[in-house]
C-alpha cells in the first residue's frame, strides 16, 4: 500500500484533500464537497485539516 502524502498537482490550499483523494482513488471534487459539508456541521473540520497538513508527508 502506498504512503499517504499531500498532493502536488491536485491542490487548492495545501493538498491535504487532494492527497487523501489520490490515496483512496476518490474523485477530488467529491472529497472536497464532503469535507465542506462536514466543516459546516459541528465537526471540527478546520482543526482536522490543519493537523493532517502537519502530519502528512510532503508532496511527491
Amino acid at each position: 500500500m502506498k504512503n499517504i502524502h499531500r498532493s502536488a498537482n491536485n491542490r487548492v490550499f495545501a493538498g491535504v484533500i487532494g492527497g487523501i483523494a489520490d490515496h483512496f482513488d476518490w474523485n477530488s471534487g467529491i472529497a472536497r464537497l464532503i469535507f465542506f459539508i462536514l466543516a459546516l456541521t459541528p465537526f471540527p473540520g478546520i482543526i482536522v485539516y490543519l493537523i493532517l497538513w502537519m502530519i502528512m508527508g510532503d508532496p511527491e
